[in-house]
């Protein structure tokens, strides 16, 4: 008996992922990836093979090239539905779909499908999306877009699944020069950007610069609508500077002349590092928009930065290297928390990392976002583990007070299949006067896409959705304009604005604030 049990295990932790999707194996596909760097038209000609066919699928890596991507479709008089994790747009008579890459409909057979920034299959978080889209997509025709970087990784992945792959190569429309010299912040020529690495430094440039620019700014921390507003009015030239993190190198097509990193350096997560070579030639691809410039420009704001800019910038782009990252699915969930009986989230993720084999060029992924969120759901003793795990994919970060506490509220609702209405932890001022108040905001939001995620993966729970919808708009409305003012940084002396989350054990009820200020409410529900 314990030989077969060990039997069984083994088998359980031997995966041939081509095995996992007999649909795709089915259709006989055909690999194409249309490799280059940014402003080489890649992805346009990608979408014009899209539009050619009578059915197809655009995979994006954001829900704003989703929605992006659904927009173009439709002014081509292409009808298309759009699915991310927060919204669907369904048009029952659409043969395309566009959704952000992890929303694939793996049972939805079609001619053609685009899957866009390929070389993210080397996110530590996120790769899993990737590698799981180029084996499994059911498409006749598969078009992956990407940098060089990636090249290498594509044509493993291909050999894997023996399949056939085509390389399409593209090259920069126009060129994109260093700049000699660094450039002073007070002699910013229109149309440029600067590079900074977190959202602290991209409002404190802003609070220096806009006594003589116009600004636009973009960081990760705000919501896609918000991005999308601040780069249409640096696209209508409302604004005269951009001020932006690697938020940018993504996806955002701007008439930007020149890219100015105003540091090298970059907290990735772990530690300070340097910023490598493949981030500033991703980013520096932005500059000098064809069609709109003839050439694109690289700098840097301080002469030590353009100095390790230059040299990074000249040096060999890094290859993503195998093996790539394979995310647990719920058939491997629940077959090895039978097997090391356990109803632990963490503990069957952390077994999955350390014992699962894989054939081919893959290894299990341990991803860090969804071991913070099993260790919270293993909290509740009385949650099923296939509701753990749904809950462990939500889109939450534990750096957010507001986020965590509506996270608690509503894994408390799943438990107890009790109803949860959405309210907003906070009420709006006027306007945002610091750093701090526009951060609670920015949090806020984050949390109805929260709600809004649950919405769609548990809507008797969760109805609020078009309420939720509402919401966001006006929260939406309020930071963005607020980014159009002025916001001071708070002093770090004072105390606190929220109170820190507790840690809880057992379910608690919040307690009640009905203060009509700006600060976090503390509701019986929310």
């Amino acid at each position: 008996m314990k030989e077969n049990w060990q039997q069984q295990l083994q088998s359980l932790l031997n995966c041939d992922l081509k095995t996992l999707y007999p649909l795709a194996r089915s259709l006989n596909r055909k690999l194409e990836f249309y490799v280059g760097p940014t402003n080489s038209g890649k992805t346009y000609n990608a979408m014009q093979k899209l539009k050619e066919a009578n059915s197809g699928l655009y995979l994006a890596p954001l829900r704003l090239l989703a929605l992006e991507g659904y927009e173009d479709l439709k002014a081509s008089n292409i009808q298309a539905s759009l699915i991310t994790g927060e919204e669907q747009m369904l048009n029952e008579d659409a043969a395309h779909v566009c959704s952000t890459i992890e929303m694939l409909d793996f049972d939805l057979d079609v001619d053609v499908a685009v899957i866009d920034e390929v070389q993210m299959l080397d996110d530590a978080d996120r790769g899993w999306a990737w590698v799981n889209a180029i084996i499994g997509c059911p498409a006749k025709k598969i078009i992956m877009t990407g940098s060089v970087n990636a090249l290498d990784a594509v044509k493993r992945i291909a050999t894997y699944l023996d399949e056939d792959l085509e390389i399409v190569k593209h090259q920069r429309k126009n060129e994109l020069k260093v700049l000699p010299k660094w450039t002073p912040l007070e002699k910013l020529e229109d149309g440029t950007a600067l590079i900074a690495f977190s959202r602290r430094d991209v409002l404190q440039l802003k609070q220096k610069l806009q006594k003589k620019y116009t600004v636009s700014v973009i960081y990760g921390n705000l919501s896609p609508e918000v991005r999308r507003d601040e780069a249409q009015r640096f696209r209508e030239k409302k604004s005269q500077i951009l001020i932006a993190t690697d938020a940018i190198a993504m996806g955002l097509n701007l008439p930007i002349k020149t890219i100015l990193f105003t540091t090298d350096t970059k907290f990735d997560g772990i530690s300070k590092r340097k910023i490598t070579v493949n981030e500033i030639v991703q980013i520096a691809g932005r500059a000098g928009r064809y069609g709109h410039f003839e050439a694109g420009y690289l700098g840097a704001t301080r002469r030590d930065v353009l100095d390790h800019v230059r040299l990074e910038f000249e040096s060999p782009i890094k290859t993503i290297k195998p093996p790539f990252k394979v995310k647990i699915n719920n058939n491997q969930l629940e077959a090895l928390a039978a097997h090391i009986k356990t109803n632990s989230l963490t503990k069957v993720l952390k077994f999955f990392a350390d014992n699962m084999y894989f054939s081919g060029p893959f290894i299990a992924a341990n991803i860090s976002s969804m071991l913070e969120a099993a260790k919270i759901v293993d909290t509740r003793f009385n949650l099923k583990l296939e509701d753990k795990y749904l809950l462990a994919q939500a889109p939450i970060t534990t750096k957010s007070t507001i986020i965590l506490q509506a996270y608690e509220a509503y894994i408390a609702s799943v438990i107890k299949k009790k109803v949860c209405h959405y309210k907003p932890s906070i009420t709006l001022p006027k306007k945002a006067i610091t750093q701090r108040d526009l951060l609670l905001v920015e949090d806020e939001v984050k949390k109805i896409s929260l709600y809004l995620w649950l919405s769609y993966k548990i809507p008797e729970l969760f109805p609020d959705h078009d309420k939720a919808y509402i919401l966001r708009n006006s929260f939406n409305s309020f930071i963005e304009k607020s980014l159009k003012g002025n916001l001071i940084e708070e002093d770090s002396s004072k105390k606190p604005f929220t109170k820190p989350f507790p840690r809880r054990e057992n379910e608690t009820k919040e307690s009640t604030n009905h203060k009509k200020d700006y600060r976090p409410r503390r509701r019986k529900t929310i």
